[in-house]
């Protein structure tokens, strides 16, 4: 083994959440009298946390009275609905029970709200991640490396090294800010280009490639 703990992205890399976040976006904007978007568009606008993606999805130029109505009108459809549709990847039950009995740590650091973040969480994948650090726990947003930093350290084993999980360019820049290996993940919302104009340390098309990773078993 290799890589202790594993530091994991939450949307597009655990969970497959885009319908949800899609369908409570264009309730919000429905309601407030705005155009909605289409749901693969959600695609890029999910990843930098729920303020940056009410941005993204209003009308340029939206006064911040806006964005906080939109803001308060997604958070609470989205915390009624937020497992309509929502569902792991194939293979990533597996994945992180085997950690856990090989006594490989697990944990998630994400932009999504904390208290969104650990009811997902608990509720597909139980006890199998040691920690969870959202938005609203007193860290700074990714790219900003300060919970990846944390997390490394908190659960560090000698002679292994931390492998920081995502499917994004936020998780890539932030494996580079925190001086981890990153793996970029091609199953969540973004592709392989983007993924690689940040150097990841590994691109992994499947959770099986991402098991090799993880156990040495693939350089």
């Amino acid at each position: 083994m290799k890589y202790n703990p594993i530091i994991f992205d939450l949307d597009g890399t655990l969970l497959n959440t885009l319908g949800d976040l899609a369908a409570a976006g264009n309730y919000a904007l429905e309601r407030s009298g705005f155009p909605v978007h289409a749901e693969e568009a959600y695609r890029y606008f999910v990843g930098n946390g729920i303020p940056k993606l009410i941005k993204r999805i209003c009308p340029p130029n939206s006064s911040a009275e806006t964005l906080e109505l939109v803001h308060k009108i997604f958070g609470e459809y989205y915390d009624k609905h937020k497992s309509d549709r929502t569902k792991p990847y194939g293979g990533m039950t597996e994945l992180l029970a085997e950690l856990k009995a090989r006594g490989i740590t697990a944990v998630c650091n994400t932009n999504k709200d904390y208290a969104f973040s650990k009811t997902l969480l608990r509720s597909f994948y139980g006890d199998t991640l040691a920690e969870i650090v959202g938005a609203g726990l007193g860290f700074d947003t990714k790219p900003d490396p300060s919970a990846a930093i944390y997390l490394a350290e908190k659960y560090a084993v000698n002679g292994m090294k931390p492998l920081y999980v995502g499917d994004s360019s936020v998780d890539m820049q932030t494996a580079l800010n925190a001086h981890i290996d990153g793996c970029g993940v091609l199953w969540g919302f973004r592709d392989r280009a983007e993924l690689e104009r940040y150097f990841p340390t590994y691109i992994a098309e499947n959770v099986g490639q991402l098991r090799e990773i993880i156990l040495g078993g693939r350089e």
